[in-house]
């Protein structure tokens, strides 16, 4: 079981079990350094960029949240975490928060054959390395969702998730935390893991929200939190 007791240090330098070719990180549309479309790279890294001038010397954690279902949160999460593991100097940990809509396993290709985030919180003697799974790009891991679950508000307001997330972001001084969220206007999930973090990323589905629900979205978040809008094309 990990030594929660321990000192932050940094796990940059962690050896890999396995690792991707580009053409495997391409159909699970993954960002990498070869990417032949050079702007979608690009772009994330740009986001990478904005949330560490907005964090300064400490990691911290984000969640992005689509505005609705449909717009490609889980994408922007998924890349965005992999910008920041593109940073020799960084790690990233995805965590798959939408308990209804779980994707990311599927996405990465990652069989979470002993358990996700909700069968860790179910369980008081689980041991949250065991949940942790590597996907094939050097510096990023997965907590998938796991089991899925009707009340993903009582299992964001609880003691334990708070806990973790302390543990996770204090342990290691490198390690930066992407929380792919539930849709932020359809229930009140979204908000209550908000108080999680230190900010949100809103993901419009370019073309597929009005005006409106953009701002009745990013009404719902703490001004302060807010890191910005994300229009996106893909999903």
């Amino acid at each position: 079981m990990a030594d929660h007791g321990s000192p932050a240090r940094p796990i940059a330098r962690y050896s890999e079990s396995f690792e991707l070719t580009p053409r495997k990180l391409e159909e699970r549309r993954l960002i990498h350094r070869s990417d032949p479309v050079r702007h979608h790279a690009d772009a994330f890294r740009e986001i990478r960029t904005r949330l560490l001038e907005l964090g300064g010397a400490r990691n911290f954690i984000t969640m992005v949240a689509p505005i609705g279902h449909g717009c490609g949160g889980s994408f922007v999460a998924r890349n965005l975490a992999a910008a920041f593991a593109l940073d020799e100097s960084k790690t990233a940990l995805l965590i798959d928060c939408d308990l209804h809509h779980p994707s990311q396993h599927v996405a990465l290709d990652v069989k979470p054959e002993r358990g996700g985030l909700v069968d860790y919180l179910d369980r008081a003697d689980a041991d949250l390395e065991d949940v942790l799974y590597p996907v094939g790009v050097p510096r990023l891991r997965l907590l998938p969702a796991g089991g899925q679950r009707e009340a993903g508000g009582e299992y964001f307001s609880s003691f334990r998730m708070r806990a973790m997330l302390d543990s996770l972001r204090s342990r290691y001084t490198d390690r930066y935390i992407i929380l792919d969220g539930p849709a932020a206007v359809s229930s009140p999930d979204a908000r209550i893991l908000a108080e999680l973090a230190d900010f949100v990323v809103l993901v419009a589905g370019y073309g597929r929200v009005l005006p409106q629900a953009v701002e009745k979205a990013v009404a719902r978040f703490d001004p302060e939190k807010l890191a910005g809008v994300v229009f996106n094309q893909r999903v």
